[in-house]
């Protein structure tokens, strides 16, 4: 025994648990592979000798693609499922025709592994033709997809490409290549795949990316009682392509319009609590929908039907109609009947069992209304049924409603207007209107008249002293309307001491508010028209308990002001709240606003203009501002908050021309701009063009003079003008010769030149022939100057150097043919009390003239003197004296 143990311990192994030799017998037997498409399906036995296995089997696979491992998993087999048919699947990257895809299987038991055995698959092998794989697949958005090209034994592969899609290129063998492609959208119908190869020869295939079923939130419902109708979400639409369409089946049985979103089906209906199940399945997947449902308490009511009016009125019909599912005759019902008349909609309920008919209140007279109904279970309400087919009624008509009526007063001018009645107010044709007004404290027959029905105001003239009563009232073919009264009070309002407050516009409207007035027992009053121009006013009223309005009016224009009062309704007159000014919206005010006028004072200049006309102010002037620039571009401004202000006045300018500029300052900028060009002249311009002036007639003067003293100088010449007396000069000039005839007529001079001492030679004297009377002078030196002054005693003739000195009457002292004016001395004439001595003290710079002269006209001053101590001849002649002035250093 000893010895047959050692001889198996060295000839051999024990064969329990399924091993021998060191091998395990317990492997797989009877292996399969077969493959769909891109799966791998491998199939296989256990060997009998696993049956002494205790514990659990493990078998070990790996999977070849063109001989290259690609993938290795295990399945485990426990002890009670030794001895049955086992199997694994597997998806490959790759089509089953693009590559040889091998299984490689074994078994596992305490660490010992049976042989391989080893399954394959050989793929395509040499096709004649360019093939594409795989060939019209569904394929899911979102998912990775590998196409393989197998390319015959002589030709050379190229490309593979997916319009569209953007693709990995990989080279599996010599002849075939894949294509990887992320399928990121849904295709519009079908895809191909093309492989191309070197000489241009190309093949492809085909595919489809969508979506699995993603339909949800199934509900059921019956809408007769008799059937049952079920709805749901349709998931992402697909193409409707057969391959891809989606079936649907409620319990079983198939839904024709399922791809609707709904299905119908007759069933019995009872009030119990049922599963309803909606099947949905497409080549990507199935899925299974759920809704759980009384489908008494689900009633989803039909439309009525022959919805009718039984009874008209002018502000109230009565409605019937009937049911085609004669089950909801039993149940209790609310319906809604739903009004519209083209601008507005009114819906009422009505509740009643199998209800049939309802009442609607409250209707225009006169009136088109459409109406429709729609019911629902009162007891147990699921939804709204459907809306009847809509009907059109018609009210009856009725009197015109109470005209809105408003007034202004304006001195002895009242104007009464009211607002045209609406088509919903008129209640028919209006044919005219009656107007009738008196005194109030008077009860005798008041005044009317009629309006035609296009006018809505009328103009009476009434005392302002009084208090009167105006009623309105509007007719058509039913009658006349209720009258509406206004009262006139004896004061005109627009007299109102209430002071206008300013208001701005917003979005075209304007926005009131006033505190509470205790007077307003019947609301408020707001009315608005514009500033300026007519003004065709407008109003709205505002019940008792609201202090604030919007105004907005079609009629509101941009940029033009208008003013709004707020009154109380009362018992008697309305009374003037409150008074707002403003616009709606500032517009820009155009430029060359201003008429400007200019005034220079010194360095300064004021612009004024006239006031600004309210129909140019666009926008609100808040202030003005004067702009001034000169040469150089500098621009100054001086400015003013006051919007009445009509001047501004730019100081301290230099001595230039400069622009002046005016504009308003508004909300919306500034506006208006008015420019002038002003040259700023010196301050003494003035001065200086006096003395232009006066230089022009000393000019003149001169120049008269001069043909005066060419004329005389000219008969001289032709010695046909009479001699003149000789001058006489006293001692004190050395010369010898003698110069007389020495006269200086006032008319023409009345200061002398400053010469300081003579350089000129005169010609000699003329005799005096027939003189009757002389002059006699004394020019005497006083602070101021020089002045005449009369001689009693007549001296001789003075000398001069050489030449004498003539004077003739009449005519300027000119030496030769010069001209000497003197502006700076004053002859003054003194009187007999003034005269000096017949001899007196000659003192230097004295000048002592005597002649005698003929006055030439009657407006001549001198004074005549007879000679007593001189003998009586020609050239006997009157002393006087002239003052030199003092000799100065040079």
């Amino acid at each position: 025994m000893i010895a047959w143990l050692l001889l198996l311990s060295l000839f051999g192994k024990s064969t329990q648990d399924g091993q021998e030799n060191g091998v395990l017998r317990c492997g797989p037997q009877n292996v399969t592979l077969a493959h769909n498409d891109q799966t791998l399906l491998l199939k296989w036995e256990d060997d009998p000798s696993c049956s002494v296995i205790r514990g659990g089997l493990v078998y070990e696979l790996q999977v070849l693609t063109a001989d290259k491992p690609v993938h290795s998993g295990e399945v485990v087999v426990t002890p009670a499922q030794i001895g049955s048919t086992h199997s694994w699947k597997w998806t490959s990257h790759l089509p089953s025709q693009c590559a040889r895809h091998s299984v490689r299987l074994r078994s596992q038991y305490n660490n010992q592994s049976s042989p391989w055995l080893q399954k394959t698959l050989p793929g395509m092998q040499s096709p004649a033709e360019i093939s594409v794989f795989p060939k019209d697949k569904i394929l899911e958005v979102g998912s990775r997809a590998t196409f393989c090209c197998i390319v015959p034994e002589g030709k050379s592969f190229r490309r593979m490409y997916v319009n569209g899609y953007k693709g990995i290129e990989k080279k599996i063998s010599e002849h075939v290549h894949a294509l990887t492609v992320h399928l990121e959208k849904q295709s519009e119908n079908w895809s191909d795949v093309i492989c191309e190869t070197t000489k241009g020869e190309n093949s492809g295939a085909s595919f489809h990316a969508g979506y699995p079923p993603g339909d949800s939130d199934l509900q059921c419902e019956t809408r007769d009682l008799e059937s049952v109708d079920c709805f749901w979400n349709v998931g992402r639409k697909m193409e409707e392509l057969d391959i891809v369409r989606r079936k649907y089946q409620l319990h079983g049985s198939p839904c024709i319009s399922g791809h609707l979103g709904k299905c119908f089906q007759k069933v019995e209906v009872d009030a119990a609590e049922r599963n309803w199940t909606l099947t949905v399945t497409n080549p990507l997947g199935k899925l299974e929908l759920h809704d759980k449902a009384d489908l008494t308490k689900r009633v989803h009511m039909v439309a009525p039907e022959k919805v009718a009016a039984s009874t008209v009125n002018p502000r109230n019909i009565s409605l019937k109609w009937s049911w085609t599912v004669q089950k909801y005759s039993n149940l209790n019902l609310t319906c809604q009947v739903d009004v519209s008349d083209g601008d507005s909609n009114t819906k009422t309920k009505n509740f009643g069992v199998g209800l049939t008919a309802a009442v609607i209140k409250d209707l225009i007279p006169h009136w088109d209304y459409d109406v429709r109904v729609r019911c629902g279970t009162a007891q147990h309400f699921w939804k709204w049924g459907d809306w009847s087919k809509s009907v059109k009624i018609r009210t009856k008509g009725d009197v015109p409603d109470a005209l809105d009526v408003w007034m202004k007063v304006k001195e002895d001018q009242t104007v009464i207007s009211w607002k045209v009645p609406l088509t919903n107010q008129s209640h028919g044709e209006i044919f005219d209107y009656k107007v009738s007004w008196a005194k109030t404290k008077e009860k005798n027959q008041p005044n009317q008249t009629n309006v035609s029905r296009s006018n809505h105001r009328l103009t009476l003239t009434l005392d302002p002293s009084e208090e009167y009563m105006v009623t309105i009232t509007a007719r058509n073919i039913n009658g006349s309307s209720s009258p509406s009264t206004i009262i006139i009070p004896r004061l005109n309002l627009d007299k109102s001491e209430v002071k206008t407050s300013w208001i701005s516009g917003s979005n075209g409207s304007f926005f009131l508010s006033w505190p509470v007035s205790p007077n307003a027992s019947c609301g408020y009053i707001v009315d608005w028209c514009p500033v300026f121009g007519n003004c065709t006013f407008e109003w709205m009223k505002v019940p008792p308990n609201r202090t604030l309005t919007t105004v907005f009016s079609k009629n509101f224009e941009d940029g033009r002001r208008y003013l709004l009062s707020i009154y109380a309704c009362t018992e008697r007159a309305p009374v003037l709240l409150q008074r707002r000014e403003g616009y709606v919206r500032e517009t820009k005010i155009e430029g060359e606003l201003f008429k400007l006028k200019n005034k220079q004072e010194d360095s300064a200049v004021e612009v004024s203009w006239e006031p600004i006309p309210l129909e140019k102010q666009t926008a609100s002037i808040h202030g003005y501002i004067l702009y001034y620039q000169d040469k150089s571009g500098d621009v100054f401004n001086v400015s003013t908050d006051d919007p009445e202000a009509t001047s501004l006045t730019a100081k301290n300018l230099n001595i230039s021309t400069y622009t002046l500029t005016v504009t308003a300052s508004t909300a919306v900028g500034l506006c208006g701009n008015t420019s002038i060009i002003v040259i700023l002249n010196p301050p003494a311009y003035n001065l200086i063009m006096l003395t232009l002036i006066s230089l022009g007639a000393v000019f003149l003067i001169v120049s008269v003079s001069i043909i005066i003293c060419y004329r005389h100088w000219a008969c001289i010449k032709h010695k046909v003008c009479p001699p003149i007396p000789k001058p006489v000069l006293t001692e004190w000039l050395t010369d010898e010769h003698t110069i007389c005839h020495l006269h200086f007529d006032q008319s023409h001079y009345s200061e002398v030149l400053d010469v300081p001492e003579l350089h000129d030679y005169f010609s000699a004297p003329q005799p005096v022939v027939g003189q009757d009377y002389m002059h006699s002078f004394t020019f005497s030196q006083t602070p101021k100057g020089y002045y005449n002054k009369p001689m009693k005693k007549l001296e001789p003739c003075l000398t001069l150097p050489t030449t004498g000195l003539t004077f003739r009457p009449g005519v300027p002292f000119f030496p030769g043919n010069d001209v000497f004016p003197n502006p700076s001395y004053n002859l003054i004439v003194q009187g007999e009390d003034q005269q000096s001595q017949s001899h007196p003290e000659i003192q230097e710079g004295m000048l002592i003239i005597d002649s005698r002269y003929q006055p030439q006209s009657p407006e001549e001053t001198f004074t005549a003197t007879q000679p007593e101590d001189v003998p009586d001849s020609p050239l006997s002649y009157s002393s006087t004296y002239i003052l030199l002035p003092q000799k100065t250093s040079k």
